[in-house]
């Protein structure tokens, strides 16, 4: 039988969301949106853009009079090209622009992993690591670490279970996963 931090570890990784900005050259009227869409939400008295919801997949993407927009709730990189994609041909349809050429680029990928039947030891991480991590149990129950390369953000709790923010691409996840999965096998907090 192999030790518990020898033991192959297979992480199940879920990107929860992607957050992608788009920006159309051009101003947009959102009160024709409105007229178009009545189902989107626009309440310009409590917040400056509107928002336009797609069922599937399950997304909004908020459009700005300036002709940005930010696309949350996808589940990949492409999905959100797509989703951006299918609303900007969408109020073109409805001749609200003129344009089907748009900017886009992902600002954020939020993954969940789990490690699966194993418990970190936090406190011996925190030690371990030293530099880029946080652990204040009294104010929240996980370890933040900052990871330099790839730059992203972890969430580490000691059921296993962790949240990586801060990617900009699917691939940085898997790579920083790995890292990170390697690193607390070496330091033997698994």
């Amino acid at each position: 039988m192999l030790a518990p931090n020898t033991a192959q570890i297979f992480p199940k990784i879920v990107i929860q969301n992607v957050v992608a900005s788009a920006r159309v050259k051009q101003e947009i009227d959102l009160h024709s949106i409105v007229r178009a869409f009545p189902d989107v939400e626009y309440r310009p008295e409590v917040f400056p853009g509107l928002a336009f919801r797609l069922k599937k997949p399950k997304s909004c993407v908020l459009i700005f009079n300036n002709g940005k927009m930010v696309c949350t709730g996808a589940k990949s990189e492409e999905e959100s090209f797509r989703v951006v994609e299918r609303v900007i041909n969408q109020l073109r349809d409805a001749k609200i622009i003129s344009t089907e050429e748009f900017e886009f680029e992902i600002q954020n990928i939020v993954a969940s992993i789990d490690l699966g039947d194993v418990s970190i030891d936090i406190e011996r991480l925190v030690y371990e690591i030293g530099r880029g991590i946080m652990y204040e149990p009294e104010q929240f129950p996980g370890a933040i670490y900052r990871m330099d390369d790839p730059k992203v953000v972890f969430l580490i709790f000691s059921s296993g279970k962790l949240v990586c923010a801060g990617a900009k691409k699917e691939e940085e996840i898997y790579r920083a996963v790995d890292k990170l999965v390697l690193t607390l096998k070496e330091i033997g907090v698994l």
